[in-house]
């Protein structure tokens, strides 16, 4: 069973981070044009983050490349593989938080959270990373 993921920029995560967000997110704006990256979930776990230039650490789902989203950690969270072949999401103590399916109350960092086919993972200020089966 191979699950994938689709990343890119997500206009109703933005609009609403930017409803809940203070006055630090005034000036963000959303990338005009993004094209929304494939992954392929391998392993027992992928790192989402921001590559660090001062140590070349590049995390496998890097949101460091243009336009870099700037509410992303160098360490966000992980995507993790289940005993049972599915994917759960680990938010990695990040600064902005990491949040589920559109909810406000981000994820207890730390705290493995099962992943469903078409589950989407918000991270930064507008970066949405949606898991899908088969």
């Amino acid at each position: 069973m191979t699950w994938t993921a689709t990343i890119g920029p997500d206009r109703d995560y933005f609009m609403a981070m930017m409803h809940r967000s203070g006055p630090e997110a005034t000036g963000l704006n959303l990338p005009a044009y993004s094209p929304e990256q494939q992954r392929t979930l391998t392993g027992n776990q992928l790192t989402i983050g921001r590559r660090r230039h001062s140590t070349g650490d590049t995390p496998d789902i890097d949101l460091s490349t243009p336009p870099e989203d700037p509410g992303v950690s160098h360490q966000h969270a992980v995507l993790v593989q289940q005993p049972d072949g599915s994917w759960a999401v680990v938010d990695q103590n990040s600064t902005n938080g990491t949040t589920v399916n559109g909810s406000e109350e981000p994820i207890q960092p730390f705290v493995p959270v099962p992943l469903q086919d078409g589950d989407r993972v918000h991270v930064g200020a507008w970066t949405t990373i949606t898991i899908h089966r088969g």
